[in-house]
C-alpha cells in the first residue's frame, strides 16, 4: 500500500469514559503512537454524559454514539458503510459519508473486551481482533444473572464467526481461554501491553510505612474484600498497619461498610480516582500490592506497581498468573477453585492470604532483594514494543487479504 492503513477500532469505553480501565489505556496508547507514524485511526464508541460526540486524543479520532443499546443497534450498519468499498479493493475514502465522520478504513480493529462485537460477520474489511479476555462465567460475579447468562451466550458463537480472524492476545492466559472455545492457536500472537514509566527513580533499599495497597475499580470480582479481611488479620503483627484503596466502582460502599465493620476504618483510606503522578507516589511507599481479582486479561496495575518497586500479591488466576513472576516478582495465592465461596473455606483462602501479604510486610535484606526484581521485571514492558507488535499484525492481516 502507498499509504498508511485506515483504521477502524471497534471499543465500546474510550480513554475519557467515566468507566474507562485497563483495556482503554492500552488502546489508546498503541493506537495513539500508530497514528504518530501516520495510520489514520478513528475510534468508535458509547457517548457518556459531558463527552463530545466527536474527538481527538493523541492522534485518533473517537466517535461517540448512543447508550450501550443504541451503540451495539446501529454498530453494523455504521462499520459496513466504513468498508464500503473495501471489499472491492477500491480507495473508500468517503470523507465521512459513512456516517463515522472517518473517511472509511482498510481494516477493522475489533476489540475483545466485554461482549463480542462479531464485525467479521458485517464488515467488508477484513478483522483483526485484540483480545483482553474473555468473560466465560466469571460474568456472574459482575452482573445480574440474565445480563450474564447473555455475555457467557454471546461468547458461543466465536469459533464459527472469527475462525479465519487473527488474534493478538495480551496474556497466555488469554490466549488460552481462546483456544478452548475453538480458536485455531496459529491464528493467535501473544503481545503483553507495556506501561508508562514512573517520572522518578525508585530506590529498592530505602525503608517503606508497613501499607498495603490496591489499585484498580472496585467491582465484585475484583475481591477487594479479600485484602481487607486479610488485614484485619495483621493488626495484631503489624500494629502500624496502613490499608491504601485506589480507584472507584459499584462496590465502594459495601467495602466501606466491611472496613467498619472489621474495626479497620482508622487504618484505611479509600482516595477514589486520583492522577497517576499522586498515585505513583503512593505506590512507591507501599510494601506490598494486594490483586484479589479473580480473572483479568493481564495485570497491568501488576506491572505499573513493579516499576516503582513495589511487590504484588495476586490471586493465581488467569491474567495475573502471567504479570506475576511467582516468589520473584511478588506471590500467587490460591487457584480460585481451592477456595469455595462458602463460610468454611473462606477462612482458609483468607488465612493464606494474610499469611503472604504478612511476609511482605517485613523489611529485611530479602524484601530490598525482591523489590530490585520488581523493578527490573517491570522494564521488559513498554508501549513501543507493543505498537511494533500491532503494526505487524495489522500488515500481516492486509496481506492476508490480498492473497
Amino acid at each position: 500500500m502507498t499509504t498508511r492503513p485506515r483504521l477502524l477500532v471497534l471499543n465500546e469505553r474510550d480513554p475519557e469514559h467515566p468507566r474507562a480501565g485497563g483495556a482503554e489505556i492500552h488502546v489508546a496508547r498503541i493506537f495513539g503512537r500508530l497514528a504518530a507514524r501516520g495510520f489514520d485511526v478513528t475510534w468508535l464508541a458509547t457517548s457518556f454524559v459531558g463527552g463530545a460526540s466527536r474527538t481527538t486524543l493523541d492522534g485518533i479520532k473517537i466517535e461517540r454514539r448512543g447508550p450501550l443499546p443504541l451503540y451495539y443497534a446501529s454498530l453494523p450498519g455504521r462499520v459496513r458503510r466504513a468498508t464500503a468499498k473495501a471489499i472491492r479493493g477500491g480507495d473508500n475514502r468517503t470523507n465521512g459519508s459513512d456516517g463515522t465522520g472517518s473517511s472509511g478504513c482498510d481494516l477493522v480493529v475489533e476489540c475483545l473486551n466485554k461482549i463480542p462485537f462479531y464485525s467479521p460477520l458485517y464488515a467488508n474489511a477484513p478483522t483483526l481482533a485484540l483480545c483482553h479476555h474473555i468473560f466465560g462465567t466469571v460474568a456472574f460475579d459482575q452482573a445480574s444473572w440474565p445480563v450474564a447468562a447473555g455475555v457467557v451466550a454471546s461468547e458461543l458463537g466465536l469459533s464459527r464467526a472469527y475462525r479465519h480472524v487473527p488474534f493478538l492476545a495480551i496474556s497466555e492466559s488469554t490466549a488460552s481461554d481462546l483456544t478452548a472455545r475453538g480458536i485455531d492457536s496459529a491464528h493467535i500472537t501473544v503481545s503483553p501491553p507495556g506501561i508508562d514509566p514512573p517520572s522518578f527513580e525508585v530506590d529498592p533499599n530505602a525503608m517503606r510505612p508497613p501499607r498495603i495497597t490496591y489499585v484498580g475499580r472496585l467491582e465484585p470480582y475484583k475481591r477487594v474484600d479479600v485484602m481487607l479481611r486479610a488485614g484485619a488479620r495483621l493488626v495484631d503483627r503489624f500494629p502500624d498497619l496502613e490499608l491504601l484503596v485506589i480507584g472507584k466502582g459499584s462496590d465502594r460502599q459495601r467495602l466501606e461498610n466491611l472496613t467498619r465493620g472489621l474495626g479497620l476504618e482508622g487504618r484505611t483510606r479509600f482516595t477514589g480516582f486520583i492522577e497517576d503522578g499522586e498515585r505513583d507516589d503512593l505506590l512507591a511507599g507501599t510494601r506490598a500490592c494486594a490483586f484479589p481479582s479473580e480473572k483479568e486479561g493481564w495485570g497491568l496495575t501488576v506491572i505499573e506497581a513493579n516499576a516503582l518497586g513495589t511487590p504484588v500479591v495476586a490471586r493465581d488466576a488467569p491474567g495475573l498468573r502471567d504479570s506475576v513472576r511467582h516468589g520473584q516478582t511478588g506471590t500467587l495465592v490460591g487457584p480460585p477453585e481451592q477456595h469455595p465461596r462458602d463460610p468454611e473455606s473462606e477462612h482458609d483462602e483468607i488465612q493464606d492470604w494474610a499469611d503472604a501479604l504478612g511476609s511482605m510486610l517485613i523489611e529485611d535484606d530479602a524484601a530490598k532483594a525482591l523489590r530490585q526484581r520488581c523493578l527490573e521485571w517491570a522494564k521488559h514492558f513498554d508501549w513501543d514494543r507493543a505498537a511494533n507488535d500491532m503494526e505487524r499484525a495489522i500488515i500481516a492481516a492486509l496481506k492476508g487479504r490480498s492473497k
